[in-house]
């Protein structure tokens, strides 16, 4: 499905990254995804990735995709805790892949 916000082209995804963590410098994400279904019930598992820059970020948002909600774990505020300079640098990395995705400069 995409959505337009502003003068960006969104690609929501229902299974798209949903969750991301500062981890040894970069950015982990995490997503559930479908295994299969049957009658009464789905079932679903969690697939990660990691990146250590902005365009790998976004390819991997590319690739999977970006869910409506994203939540983050406590170390995108305390990133020095995970091999970031400074305890900003995570979400700013974050969201300058956000901007690569958006603009569709990952290749």
């Amino acid at each position: 499905m995409m959505e337009k916000k502003d003068t960006f082209m969104i690609k929501f995804t229902k299974f798209g990254i949903d969750f991301i963590s500062a981890d040894h410098g970069g950015i982990r994400m995490a997503h559930s995804t479908t295994k299969g279904a049957t009658e009464n019930y789905n079932i679903f598992f969690s697939a990660e990735s990691w990146a250590g820059t902005a365009k790998d970020i976004a390819n991997v948002l590319k690739l999977v995709g970006l869910a409506e909600t994203v939540m983050a774990s406590s170390t995108m505020h305390f990133a020095c805790e995970e091999g970031f300079e400074n305890n900003g640098d995570a979400h700013k990395m974050w969201n300058e892949a956000i901007e690569i995705y958006c603009n569709g400069v990952a290749a």
